[in-house]
């Protein structure tokens, strides 16, 4: 029984990479962007199972902080997102879809390009899938400061063409999120992220070169 099962620490939480055997593995869709793989996998205890998922090229997001008047600030955006049919308030992020390209590097690329902002300084924040039993998306948050205007402004076409920017206090987003008024997954994470941290002097923070093992294009072979 569950009740019965044992108490855990700190030290044994924290999710392992496992690379079972993939008996088959085929590409049932190829699609704009991402395909739909099918694989027949071998699991430790439950035979084989077929699943299909989405083939992800992976995100970045940016939580942008300012301090004003001993006020911490977070730079939010918002953005139309057809599939949910829904005006969101988000982070500012994109794609991981430039080879070569470091993941700190194409977060200042899309803060410039969404919001016309630089940093000074940045850290790693949190690290998440986003639907991990549909698909291969892993994001990765970042906390960047010293922030100043980029030296030019982007020209935002498509979705991004009507992009609203916007300052709120890091303690209004919080209350945002947790009274359900915010829904991107990755703003919340991040804004539940940045609160916490912040609470503890922000010594969670982690390097910008940190490994990122929960990407599989970062992942030891």
């Amino acid at each position: 029984m569950s009740w019965d099962a044992p108490t855990g620490t700190f030290a044994d939480i924290e999710d392992q990479i496992a690379q079972l055997p993939i008996l088959r593995s085929d590409t049932v869709y190829r699609g704009m962007v991402w395909d739909v793989r099918r694989d027949t996998v071998e699991l430790a205890v439950g035979g084989e199972v077929t699943r299909e998922y989405v083939e992800h090229t992976g995100a970045v997001l940016v939580l942008a902080l300012r301090t004003v008047g001993g006020r911490d600030e977070v730079m939010v955006i918002r953005q139309y997102r057809h599939p949910v049919r829904s005006y969101l308030w988000e982070l500012p992020a994109g794609l991981l879809d430039i080879g070569g390209e470091p993941p700190w590097r194409a977060a200042a690329r899309e803060l410039a390009e969404e919001v016309d902002l630089v940093a000074g300084r940045w850290d790693v924040l949190a690290d998440s899938y986003a639907s991990p039993g549909g698909m291969t998306e892993a994001i990765r948050i970042y906390l960047a400061r010293d922030l100043s205007p980029a030296p030019e402004r982007h020209d935002r076409v498509g979705e991004e063409a009507d992009l609203q920017p916007r300052w709120v206090s890091l303690d209004d987003a919080y209350a945002a999120v947790l009274a359900g008024r915010v829904h991107n997954s990755g703003a919340m994470i991040g804004i539940l992220a940045a609160w916490g941290s912040r609470a503890q002097g922000w010594r969670t923070l982690r390097p910008v070169d940190t490994p990122w093992p929960q990407h599989p294009a970062y992942r030891p072979a």
